[in-house]
């Protein structure tokens, strides 16, 4: 057991990124931030399925080429292999929580020159 203030964390990229509350032994849970116009790279996981539920703001999740554009009190379930990223395509901060599970120290596999038409949404 134990207890964490997300003030004990800092964002992977100061404003924004992931912040780990906690990394296993069996998941990943974290707080994710991304002010207008950022952005994550592509990719998928082998193994982990991956949840993001919208506290604040709104953002757009692409999974395999789909646009869904999610608000506050929306979840989004991505399954192994599905490619995904999250690009903030409005005028507010987006925050988030993200579930990884089963957690794996190396299970992120980055898609390059990966594109989509923004108009295919769902």
């Amino acid at each position: 057991m134990f207890v964490i203030n997300e003030n004990e964390r800092e964002y992977r990229y100061g404003d924004n990124g992931p912040k780990y509350l906690m990394k296993g032994p069996r998941m990943n849970f974290a707080l994710v931030q991304f002010m207008p116009g950022q952005s994550f790279k592509a990719h998928y996981h082998n193994i982990m399925e991956e949840d993001f539920y919208i506290i604040e703001g709104k953002i757009d999740i692409v999974v395999d080429g789909v646009v869904h554009s999610l608000a506050k009190g929306d979840l989004i379930h991505i399954e192994p292999k599905e490619i995904h990223f999250c690009i903030n395509n409005y005028d507010v901060p987006v925050k988030m929580v993200s579930t990884l599970a089963p957690h794996q120290e190396v299970d992120k596999v980055e898609v390059d020159d990966y594109s989509y038409d923004p108009n295919n949404r769902a």
